[in-house]
């Protein structure tokens, strides 16, 4: 009997040219109506493959049952199978081009997914979600703004918080609880380690397979989708790591996927990664760039994700990526660079902002890379900000020496002010920062528990004053002693301990303080917006500097040793009062109390380039943060 065609000239034109940007409602699993029978449609893409069949707990996973048509004009097979109940599972028989039978395929575009370690695809309802953020999704981009508050709560989900029962953690009852912790906290995001479906739970994420998929360990699709939209009812955006750059090399997964390398580069030298032993996407095969666009799209557009964070991006765009001489092949024009990829992260940049407006897009690159954030129109990548990574390692490597060293170690805290401006960077405290023996960032403070708390409070205090968007990896807020465990949960027990529940109070006012004056945010774009006031006391360890927009102006005091000083002065733009509006050194932080009884006057005596000055008492291991009371810095240099 002739096959009856399944899918229609514009999505085999489309799927052809590698622009299919709903490619999750054209290949996969769907229920549909077929010459008047009710049932599923299935296609997948396996050009170079001599046979496919559709197996699965409908026909018994017999391979010779369910045979597929190939639509040649685009490579994709497809059939249409009967009485297929929602929640069956099912995979792909992929015979090779010599007849002989691969390893069952999960399906690239799957929505639903077994939970692992099963590894088949799900048949999932196609019943659209009832959102109720309408508003959130009107004004998304101005919150998301560069000169908008960004304090990032980033979070693993799985460990995070478990349940009693040892379960996994589910997007409708511990999301509830993440939601309300991240909300009463005063963060304006959450950004989750990857929750795309992956294969295994040790790679936290970053070895994903199912694309389209919300990992089936934490609830269905439906249970993700309300979770997101409860945090836009709690005023939080939502955030996912996303990974195009790599993939695991699992059996049932995208290895050589019709007995050819379908989605990987074919030159081992351009498709192996020699870190992760994964396999790299061929940027360059418009197939291969469609389900990656159409993986983003689906994040943003079906579950109304407020951003993507691109990981590995340095390893991307070089070729000679963690590889040796000869170990690399170099471009058209004899360069490192890897064009296709760059153009890929250029489409991908472009596209978002055409399809999900007020979407954001965060590059992990960790290299000088010019232009990451400028936009495509103009040479650059498009992103909307950069995690800021030379920031983070310089200023971790500065905090973990003793005090009495960091004389030594001074420019570590500035030289950040060099190219702050150069890009629109997050200042990121990651998970990376906190596995690997690396310590958690209580733990790699010097001292003892005193200064340990201590110097953690008074690093906060100087990341939440300094120029970039704010990220906090679980745990970090609470002074966990311990390095993340991905098999565990965050510490909460530690809170009993008021060194813990202080470090905590502290950045609660940190992330509302952050909100509520525009010079620590929205001074960001503004080259203006920051200035030095003391950057060269290095016998004292003290950096003051002023952070400024219209109206609103922030001095910002950091004593980065154990020694209180007393008298100590800075100049500042304005007479009159100024406010103490934080003071890392509190007792409700733990801390000794010592500082400047709330409010300090300005003297109208010149100093470090300015009219007046303060006279301030500087708490050990502290910083601190004053304002005019007039609330007003005029013209005032």
């Amino acid at each position: 009997m002739a096959h009856t065609p399944l899918l229609g000239e514009l999505d085999l034109h489309l799927l052809a040219q590698g622009r299919h940007w709903n490619l999750a409602d054209c290949l996969g699993a769907h229920f549909c109506e077929h010459e008047g029978r009710q049932g599923v449609r299935f296609a997948v893409w396996a050009p170079n493959a001599s046979r496919v069949s559709v197996v699965g707990d409908f026909n018994g996973w017999d391979t010779g049952r369910d045979i597929m048509y190939l639509r040649r004009e685009c490579g994709v097979w497809e059939c249409f199978v009967s009485d297929v109940a929602a929640g069956a599972r099912y995979k792909y028989a992929v015979f090779d081009a010599g007849g002989h039978l691969l390893p069952l395929k999960a399906d690239p575009v799957a929505r639903c997914t077994e939970a692992p370690p099963a590894t088949a695809s799900v048949v999932c309802e196609n019943a659209p979600f009832s959102w109720t953020d309408g508003e959130w999704m009107h004004e998304r981009k101005s919150r998301q703004a560069h000169d908008a508050p960004l304090s990032i709560y980033e979070a693993h989900f799985g460990s995070w918080r478990r349940p009693s029962d040892g379960a996994q953690p589910q997007w409708d009852t511990t999301g509830a609880e993440l939601i309300r912790y991240v909300a009463d906290m005063g963060y304006t995001h959450i950004e989750l380690l990857p929750v795309t479906e992956h294969p295994f739970g040790g790679s936290w994420g970053y070895q994903p397979l199912g694309l389209f998929a919300p990992t089936a360990r934490h609830g269905t699709p439906t249970q993700f989708a309300a979770f997101v939209d409860a945090c836009h009812a709690a005023g939080l955006g939502v955030i996912l790591d996303w990974v195009p750059a790599h993939f695991p090399t699992d059996a049932h997964g995208l290895a050589r996927f019709d007995g050819t390398a379908l989605y990987e580069h074919l030159d081992p030298r351009q498709g192996f990664h020699p870190d992760w032993n994964t396999l790299i996407y061929n940027y360059g095969r418009n197939e291969v760039r469609n389900l990656l666009l159409a993986s983003a799209l689906e994040w943003t557009r079906r579950y109304h994700v407020d951003g993507l964070r691109v990981d590995a991006v340095a390893s991307m765009l070089y070729l000679d990526y963690s590889r040796e001489a000869g170990q690399w092949r170099p471009n058209a024009y004899g360069g490192r660079e890897n064009l296709e990829a760059v153009a890929f992260l250029r489409d991908l940049n472009a596209l978002l902002a055409e399809q999900a407006p007020g979407a954001m897009v965060v590059a992990e690159e960790s290299t000088a890379w010019p232009g990451v954030t400028a936009p495509v129109h103009a040479g650059g990548l498009g992103f909307q900000f950069k995690w800021n990574m030379g920031w983070m390692h310089d200023t971790l490597r500065y905090m973990g020496h003793d005090p009495i060293h960091r004389r030594w170690h001074h420019h570590d805290m500035t030289f950040g002010m060099v190219y702050a401006h150069t890009e629109h960077f997050v200042l990121p405290l990651s998970h990376d920062e906190v596995v690997h023996g690396k310590g958690s960032l209580f733990g790699r403070m010097p001292g003892d528990d005193w200064r340990r708390f201590a110097n953690l409070r008074a690093y906060f205090g100087f990341m939440w004053g300094h120029p970039g968007k704010k990220l906090l990896f679980m745990g970090g807020d609470i002074a966990q002693r311990s390095e993340w465990d991905h098999d565990g949960e965050v510490d909460w027990a530690a809170l009993a301990a008021p060194g813990h529940a202080g470090v905590q109070a502290l950045v609660r006012d940190l992330n509302r303080v952050y909100r509520q004056h525009p010079a620590l945010h929205a001074g960001d774009v503004d080259v203006h917006g920051f200035a030095w006031v003391i950057g060269d006391d290095i016998d004292n360890s003290v950096f003051a500097f002023l952070r400024r927009h219209e109206d609103d102006c922030v001095l910002v005091v950091c004593n980065m040793t154990p020694v209180p000083r007393h008298g100590y002065c800075v100049g500042v733009p304005l007479p009159g009062v100024w406010n103490e509006i934080l003071n890392s050194d509190a007792r409700a932080y733990g801390g000794s109390g010592m500082g400047n009884c709330g409010a300090v006057q300005a003297r109208e005596q010149a100093s470090h380039g300015h009219p007046c000055s303060l006279s301030l008492v500087l708490p050990p291991l502290a910083t601190i943060m004053l304002t005019p009371a007039s609330g007003k810095q005029g013209d005032a240099q």
